[in-house]
Parts: C-alpha cells; structure tokens; sequence
C-alpha cells in the first residue's frame, strides 16, 4: 500500500488505523474518558443549582451524538452548497416544524431559524439583520439580571461585542423592590428612542410584562425582541406567560429550561405589521434578513447533530409529562425561596414566578464570592450575582439558584427543602471563616483559610458526605456510563 505522496504505508499501519476508528473511548483516549467519568460523578453526587443548566435525556445525548455530526450543509433546506443534504434537509424541516408547534405558532404568522449555534450567536444575528451599524439597542443591564448579550458596558470600557458595535442604553431595575422600572425605561426610551429593545433576562425571578414592553416599543417605533433563553421550557408548557403575543422577534438557547442540547432558535414574524391612518399595509421582511444573518452572514455550516437534539428535545416538550415537569420546577423554586426566607435570608423581589431565585447577602455580612466558594466546596454548584444597587460588580452580594436540574433529577418540594438546609449551613460555615479573619481580608485569603484550617476543613468534609448520600438517591438522567 502507498500513499499518494509515495511514502509507503504497511497493513499493519493501516489496520491500526482502522481499529482506532472503531474503538470506543475508554480504550481509545483512557484520560478524556477519566475526566468525562469524574465529571459524571461530580453531577451525581452534588447538587446542581446553576439557574441556566439542566440534565439533557439520553434520546437527546444520543441525537447529539450520532453521525449527524459528520455531515457540512452550509445553507438551508432545499438551497444547499453541499451535495448529500436530503436527510439533513428532512431533520431540519422536522426541527422547525416542531419549534412551531411547541410553542402554539402559526406557520402563515411565523418563522424559525434553528441554526444558531446558541444564544448569544442568536441574539447578535437578530442584533446585525435590523439594527445598522451603531444602531441603538436597549436591554436590561447585567448588573440588574440582565444578560452580556443585551449591550452590557461599563463606564470605562465597552464589554459586549453588542455595546462595541451598537449603541446600548441598559434598562433599571428598582433598587428598593427589584422589579424593572418600567415607567424609567418608558422615559428613556422617548429620549433615546431604540431601533430595538430587548425583553429578556438571565437573572430576573419576576413575569416580565410583554404588553407594557410591546407599548414602549410602538411609541419608539421600534422592534421588540424577546430573549426566552431561561423560560423557553417554561413557555412551551404554558406556565408562565407567552412572549409571542407581543414580540416581533423570540430568541431562545435550548439548553436550559428547555432541557435539548446546547443551541440557539429564532423565530421571526411573518405577514402584516402595521397598518397606517390611510390603510397602508407594511409587511413584516425579518425571514430572509435574519436568514441571511445567521448564514452567511455570522455563521457557516449547520451544526446538524445540534438540530437533531433539538428536534428530540422539542418532541419531548410536547408531552404531558413535560408539562408536569414544568410545574414542579416552579413549585421546588417556591419551595426553596420560603425555605430560605424562613431560615431568615433575603430574596430579591421577596420570591419568583419563574425557575430561579436570588439571594441577597448582604444582610449577613457577606457576599457572593465568598458563600460560592463554600458551597462548592460542598458540593452544591451555584454563582455569585450582583443584587440589585451593588457599588462593584467585582464583589457581588447575591447568589442565584434555580430548580430545573435537580428537578429533571425527580426532586419535589420536600427534598428542595433540604436542599435550603444545606445550603443555610453552608452560609453558616461562610460567617464562621470570615469571622476568624481580618474584616479586610481578600477573597484569596478567604479561600486559603477555608481550605487550610483544619476545623473547616473537616466542616465541609460533613456537610460534603451528607450531600453526596443525599444527591446521590436521585437517578442521573442521559446516557448509562457518561
């Protein structure tokens, strides 16, 4: 055998070569295999609390897994560049039609993209196809729930790609209750006067209210597009309230309430927009803008494998026991907020309507920082957030949780009870290791003293066993071994 450069190439060489494409990888790459294994268990045995993650099921890891990953199809169904595109082009179609009905839209009405490789390459799609260059954009500000994406900036510096290439006014929440101050956002935006804003969040626990944002973008002129990245599985069950109504654009990741694979959609408008005072009809052009946006304009082939585990993850949507799904995740929030409240913690807003809560700290003596690193230390994952009129975003006062995990895992209220428990001790043992240092002690000295002094050592080491035998009497949703 030779190669085509003349170099011969043995049997031996060759069929080594086709052994490796067959092995599995526990043979094939033992040190990957260990770290996926490690990782596996550490989602077993701990308790996940991260509001925007979740427990895809095996039908979903096993779409994403599959030889879709193989195939390039850069365009769209029916006008592709590639050759061998008829069943990505079927997968597709399904995908789409499946986003439309999961969310009770009419095809006529609306339209959807599910190539976007996730939310944040969605939003800048939707953010190039109707906004020009420096355009302005309003979203709610990072420091009060919102998300990079929305034109996160600073006084100092521009840090979202958005607040580079367009011009970003971020909307408040009320300091004191924590809900949007929507009468202020109405007053800016007659000042400002966006070409888009943005209703959407990553950490806001409240219904955002689609008909006062819908008012505020006609009186501007302006495009409203929702950002349902943390609610899509929520709304597809129709326990919270609908964007679609109101908005001429709904982006959404498919990762977390969802609960798909990781990835992106955006469904567009279709049809009649306005109607003016002597009858004139405009129509709605987002399809082939946004079209055009995510390919070619962004983005280059498909990730098919992605698709497919959408479309898996949108049939499992659909399903009653999806639905009731979705209301245990609202009703172990409730749960885990009252639990807290009664162990005499503060949550932002005094509760949730939706899948996450966050706790302000500040009326412990503590922060964010600080309490996070305690409770991974016990094996509950969660992240520090700035609370609502923090001075610096660099020590945040709050932390963010959110039941959708732990929920995919089969807990209900009781276990979300426990879970408070747990999470209260780990607050306890935050003070005590403050309490031993300087009051101006750093965050790194914090951590070394935690991790050091044998006394909290041994804290975490009993607070960490109990939750893993707890964590550990749930069944892992996905595939058997990783």
């Amino acid at each position: 055998m030779s190669s085509a450069n003349g170099h011969g190439v043995s049997k031996e060489t060759w069929d080594s070569h086709n052994k490796m494409m067959l092995e599995p990888l526990v043979i094939n790459d033992s040190e990957v295999f260990s770290i996926i294994k490690k990782e596996k268990h550490r989602q077993t045995y701990g308790l996940e609390l991260i509001a925007s993650e979740n427990f895809a099921s095996r039908a979903v890891l096993e779409a994403l897994g599959s030889c879709m990953n193989n195939k390039y199809s850069e365009g769209y169904p029916g006008q592709r560049y590639y050759g061998g595109t008829e069943h990505v082009d079927e997968l597709e179609r399904l995908c789409q039609k499946r986003a439309l009905e999961a969310y009770g839209l009419d095809s006529e009405k609306w339209g959807v993209n599910v190539q976007p490789y996730s939310g944040s390459p969605a939003n800048f799609a939707v953010y190039t196809a109707i906004v020009e260059p420096h355009g302005r954009i309003m979203g709610l500000d990072l420091p009060d729930g919102g998300h990079l994406t929305h034109g996160f900036m600073t006084e100092k510096k521009k840090i979202s790609a958005t607040s580079m290439f367009f011009e970003s006014m971020p909307y408040k929440v009320n300091p004191d209750t924590g809900y949007i101050d929507y009468d202020r956002l109405q007053e800016n935006a007659r000042l400002f006067h966006p070409k888009l804003i943005i209703a959407g969040a990553s950490c806001y626990s409240r219904n955002l209210d689609y008909a006062r944002l819908r008012q505020i973008a006609n009186e501007n002129g302006a495009y409203l597009m929702a950002d349902m990245a943390h609610i899509s599985g929520l709304v597809a069950a129709g326990v919270v309230p609908s964007p679609f109504e109101h908005s001429d654009i709904v982006t959404s990741t498919t990762h977390k309430t969802l609960r798909g694979c990781r990835s992106g959609v955006i469904f567009f408008r279709k049809g009649l927009r306005s109607v003016d005072a002597k009858g004139k009809e405009t129509l709605y052009n987002l399809e082939s803008l946004i079209n055009q946006a995510v390919f070619p304009g962004l983005q280059g082939g498909p990730h098919n494998h992605a698709i497919a585990g959408v479309a898996v993850a949108l049939k499992q949507a659909m399903t009653p026991e999806f639905k009731a799904y979705q209301m245990q995740v609202l009703d172990n929030c409730k749960a885990l907020s009252s639990s807290l409240i009664d162990f005499g913690y503060k949550i932002v807003t005094g509760g949730s309507d939706n899948h996450l809560i966050l706790l302000d700290l500040r009326n412990k003596g503590t922060d964010g920082g600080r309490a996070e690193k305690v409770l991974e230390a016990c094996a509950i994952a969660c992240n520090k957030n700035t609370c609502p009129g923090d001075k610096s975003a660099l020590r945040p006062s709050g932390l963010r949780f959110g039941s959708p995990a732990l929920t995919s895992r089969g807990m209900e209220q009781d276990d979300f009870k426990k879970v408070a428990e747990f999470i209260h001790r780990g607050i306890e043992l935050t003070l005590e290791v403050q309490r031993s240092l300087d009051p101006k002690a750093t965050l790194k000295e914090f951590i070394q003293a935690l991790s050091k002094e044998e006394k909290f050592q041994q804290r975490v080491a009993d607070i960490r066993a109990e939750v893993e035998a707890f964590a550990g009497q749930f069944p892992m949703p996905g595939l058997p071994e990783l």
